[in-house]
């Protein structure tokens, strides 16, 4: 039983570091200080980290989510590593005084309309097969 419980501590501290390291990395992208390329691998990280489709597919059990709990915290630690030392550690600072973003508006309606466009162009493809 002991043994149980520190390793539920283990995940649960893991995943308070995870959940600060988002944090981070969201102030980081968006100082002017920051990389071109943080930004572009920081961008690939988060479009697969909500894009529906995974290396393995998410109902294949155990393995479904397992490329998620390994991909999205290795890029999330190479991106870390890629921060500018100064830059890390100003927004490791913002993020401890519990600075938080407002909800971007603008990041969800432009996934809608991904979400929209890519139903499009997938029903204009299926559209002349089905009545042919």
């Amino acid at each position: 039983m002991l043994k149980g419980n520190l390793l539920t501590n283990r995940l649960k501290r893991w995943a308070r570091g995870i959940k600060q390291d988002l944090w981070v990395v969201y102030l980081a992208v968006r100082d002017p200080r920051t990389p071109w390329y943080v930004k572009l691998i920081t961008a690939i990280i988060v479009a697969y980290a909500l894009s529906p489709i995974d290396l393995i597919p998410d109902f294949v059990p155990v393995l479904g989510y397992l490329d998620d709990l390994i991909i999205v915290p290795l890029g999330l630690l190479l991106i870390m590593r890629l921060l500018p030392i100064d830059v890390l550690a100003d927004c490791r600072a913002k993020a401890a005084e519990g600075q938080r973003a407002p909800p971007s508006y603008v990041a969800a309606f432009a996934i809608v309309v991904l979400w929209l466009l890519a139903g499009a162009i997938l029903g204009l493809w299926v559209y002349p097969k089905i009545w042919n």
